[in-house]
């Protein structure tokens, strides 16, 4: 008999799980090296993760999360809410709160405006086209102040950077690659000015020590006093950061 015959149908991408007359869309990922069913729910993105191992039986993996859905309910409500780029909402640029403010007919694309004593993020243009335009700015402030602040400590450490990328990272803050490209979260220029510094600082240093080995971390406190204070703004707000522009 054919050996076809035998291969398990392909998983569907996702399942639903249903608790409390709501319904969850939980992803599906099928891995050689785990041993048991396990639900995750990445903060940064709000997706649910049912992982499952190679042999393990579909039938199986839903009930798993079905009967975690309360689980599932819990870690999902306690996430910060979403903040889309919207008009009227507050978005936090070098850690003060801006309020997004629509000026459909002005010229231009996105800037600050003190208004009453309240900070505004005023966005000209078409209604839909919001959201983009107040990313873009906010990736271009990013790049601007990582760049500079990366190039500086890079001189005290009389290191050379190769290439310098922004992204939206949802695993890490940043990176220095071996040939000393460093990367980094465009939503950093969201925390306090001394939280992306910090960061910058610390890719920085990875271009004389790769490791993070007590050296490494004299390196950075070296050229970084801030460091714990920045470390704990992290650990306290970090998360809070992947909320904003999402729907």
């Amino acid at each position: 008999m054919p050996l076809a015959l035998f291969r398990r149908p392909p998983d569907p991408p996702a399942i639903e799980v249903i608790f409390d007359t709501t319904t969850y869309q939980v992803r599906l990922n099928r891995k050689r090296q785990a041993r048991r069913y396990t639900l995750r729910v990445h903060a940064a993105t709000r997706e649910v993760v049912l992982t499952i191992p190679l042999r393990g039986s579909l039938t199986d993996a839903k009930a798993f999360a079905q009967r975690n859905g309360a689980w599932i309910a819990t870690r999902l409500r306690r996430l910060p809410a979403a903040a889309p780029f919207v008009n009227g909402e507050l978005v936090p640029l070098r850690g003060t709160p801006h309020r997004i403010a629509h000026r459909p007919q002005a010229r231009g694309t996105v800037w600050v405006e003190m208004t009453a004593g309240e900070a505004l993020l005023c966005v000209a243009g078409e209604t839909p086209h919001i959201g983009r335009r107040v990313r873009d700015f906010l990736k271009r402030e990013a790049r601007r102040d990582l760049e500079h602040a990366s190039r500086r400590y890079a001189a005290l450490l009389e290191a050379r950077i190769a290439r310098i990328t922004v992204r939206d990272t949802s695993s890490r803050w940043g990176s220095c690659s071996a040939d000393g490209a460093l990367s980094f979260s465009w939503r950093l220029i969201l925390a306090p000015p001394h939280v992306l510094d910090y960061l910058a600082a610390h890719e920085a240093a990875h271009l004389v020590e790769m490791s993070h080995a007590p050296r490494f971390w004299r390196i950075v406190r070296r050229i970084c006093p801030e460091m714990d204070r920045a470390k704990a703004w992290l650990d306290a707000h970090g998360a809070e950061l992947h909320r904003y522009g999402s729907d």
